[in-house]
């Protein structure tokens, strides 16, 4: 069964008439004629009581209108959805790390222009989001500290510097370095740069304590709990309320650098290229934005390098 039979059926079914849908239609009458038959044969059914004043639906024939009327609607929704490039819709499935500021501004943005999105969000640590793209169970991701990948394309969405917290009283570096690191699970890549500073320094084996989300971290080394590796954006507001204590480690650790990452060899459907749109234009304006220097360094006081 074509879809073309359809048309013609609803077509004949509106006028009563075969030679008007004929006409509506630009065909031959015979060919409407045969068109109806072939349906009918495949049905085994006849769908029309034919009389001198043209053709009258039956109750066989009301019966498939209805059907008729439902595929060739969602047909012409389809159809729509898919060539209306300047308004996307349909579903998109992001993964995100929990510590991207600018994520709700990228978000808000993108549903204001493109409502008919259904956008759904997942969070992780970046090595599970990563494989979550590579095996297609994600449309794209924000992850943090990547490198390269073959089958990876990346956007650069902004650069960070992450900063050692610890509770509001200000302790020594060494003290520092012996105190409980809270971190998210293995595949954060704010964890292994952590990790990697205190190995760097002699500590092998520092007491690690994995959470789930970074309000727990965070409200963990407000109670004095442990120090954590978090991008200054995330807990400025902290520092300047004195909760926490903010210290800078050297750049071989603090800086890196967030990116939207999807799978290079999938086709760009205009709802995914609507949303990398909306994330060069959110970090576009932002970068326009002058953050003030986090933290005043005494001079007797330097971060070991």
């Amino acid at each position: 069964m074509e879809i073309k039979d359809l048309l013609i059926f609803q077509s004949v079914a509106r006028n009563g008439s075969i030679s008007k849908a004929a006409d509506e239609l630009c065909y031959v009458q015979s060919h409407v004629t045969a068109r109806i038959k072939s349906l009918e044969s495949k049905l085994k059914t006849q769908l029309f009581d034919r009389h001198s004043r043209g053709t009258t639906l039956n109750t066989e024939g009301k019966r498939l209108l209805v059907y008729t009327e439902k595929i060739l609607f969602l047909i012409e929704k389809m159809n729509k959805e898919f060539q209306d490039s300047a308004n996307p819709s349909g579903t998109l499935e992001i993964g995100t790390v929990e510590t991207i500021m600018k994520l709700p501004m990228i978000l808000s943005t993108y549903h204001s222009n493109h409502p008919n999105v259904d956008l759904t969000l997942k969070t992780g640590v970046s090595k599970d989001l990563l494989n979550q793209v590579l095996k297609r169970e994600l449309d794209g991701a924000f992850v943090t500290g990547f490198g390269n990948h073959p089958e990876i394309e990346k956007i650069e969405v902004f650069q960070e510097e992450l900063v050692l917290i610890s509770g509001s009283k200000r302790i020594s570096y060494d003290s520092l370095k012996h105190k409980p690191l809270l971190v998210f699970n293995s595949g954060c890549s704010y964890r292994a740069r952590l990790e990697n500073w205190l190995y760097d320094g002699g500590i092998v084996n520092a007491k690690v304590m994995e959470f789930g989300t970074l309000e727990t971290i965070l409200g963990s080394v407000t109670a004095g709990l442990g120090i954590s590796l978090v991008p200054h954006s995330t807990v400025s507001h902290l520092e300047e309320a004195e909760v926490i204590q903010c210290y800078p480690i050297p750049k071989k650790y603090s800086d890196i650098s967030t990116v939207f990452i999807r799978q290079a060899d999938t086709y760009l459907t205009s709802t995914m290229k609507k949303f990398i749109d909306t994330i060069n234009q959110v970090s576009s304006e932002s970068s326009l934005i002058t953050l003030k220097p986090f933290l005043n360094v005494s001079n007797n006081e330097k971060y070991p390098v």
